[in-house]
């Protein structure tokens, strides 16, 4: 927050003392296994039992409750935070609040694919759509993704599937070139939670079952995620160029959903049109 001005420094300061002192007020000393003692005047705890269950000194919390600048740590924030019972919303609030960025949660929330979400991806069709984790296991992708990349029932990750599935390989006439990107954006989304068993549960199967995404594994590239363009040379349609865009799901933030579109002027459209008809005649 290097470029905020010092009125918008001034109200955030604001809020965050209003925040603290109405966490504050919401907890009672019984809440957090305190014993009270004395007439209380106001709701809720005093700021030195908050300093005293976070572990810091009174003054130190006084300022920070008054929104005076003062160095924050995150270390320091994460104890007030447990110290107020905040929730996850709530914690990542305080983190904004005192200047910082908020860490990533490392807890996973597991909920099923919602129905409303299931109709999204089916109507992007004729279109390819995924929905994958922060794995990047695959949630749910439509009819389109089958026809156009080759996935089926047994593709469960997309690092797995780019490394694994054949017919995927084959139709990727820049294959080699594409693979030290991804295997680095990976390394890249991994950074966050390195010792997460689901990163390495992935890690591991895939090093023993591909000596290439081993080898790049072992280079510690490191690639930001693009918005990019993901070109296939289709055994029936022949070239298809796509504008891929993954967006993160604000209930969901783990979750991405990736969607291709035709990239204009390449006859894509066209040719997925033609793929498309082709291949209900077949089935019907």
């Amino acid at each position: 927050m290097g470029s905020e001005t010092s009125a918008a420094k001034r109200l955030r300061r604001e809020e965050l003392r209003d925040f603290l002192r109405a966490r504050r007020a919401r907890i009672s000393p019984a809440d957090v296994g305190l014993v009270s003692s004395g007439q209380r005047r106001t709701p809720g705890l005093r700021r030195e039992e908050v300093a005293q269950l976070a572990g810091v000194g009174v003054s130190w919390y006084t300022w920070l409750e008054q929104g005076r600048d003062i160095n924050v740590s995150a270390d320091v924030l994460e104890a007030i935070g447990r110290a107020l019972q905040l929730n996850e919303t709530e914690r990542a609030h305080l983190f904004v609040l005192a200047g910082l960025n908020p860490p990533r949660s490392h807890q996973v929330r597991t909920a099923p694919v919602s129905p409303e979400l299931r109709r999204l991806i089916d109507g992007w069709n004729p279109r390819p759509a995924i929905l994958r984790d922060r794995y990047w296991n695959l949630l749910a992708f439509n009819d389109a993704t089958r026809l156009v990349f080759g996935y089926d029932d047994s593709d469960h990750n997309c690092l797995t599937t780019f490394f694994t599935n054949a017919r995927y390989r084959d139709m990727h006439t820049e294959w080699a070139e594409i693979a030290p990107v991804v295997v680095a954006a990976y390394r890249a989304d991994v950074a966050y939670s390195p010792a997460d068993p689901g990163f390495q549960r992935v890690i591991g199967e895939l090093s023993s079952a591909s000596t290439e995404f081993a080898e790049l594994w072992a280079r510690h590239d490191v690639a930001a995620p693009t918005q990019g363009m993901k070109a296939v040379r289709h055994p029936e349609a022949g070239d298809l160029i796509f504008d891929k865009t993954t967006l993160a799901l604000i209930d969901q933030p783990d979750w991405h959903l990736e969607f291709y579109n035709p990239r204009p002027g390449t006859g894509t459209a066209e040719r997925l049109d033609w793929l498309t008809r082709s291949s209900a005649l077949a089935s019907a």
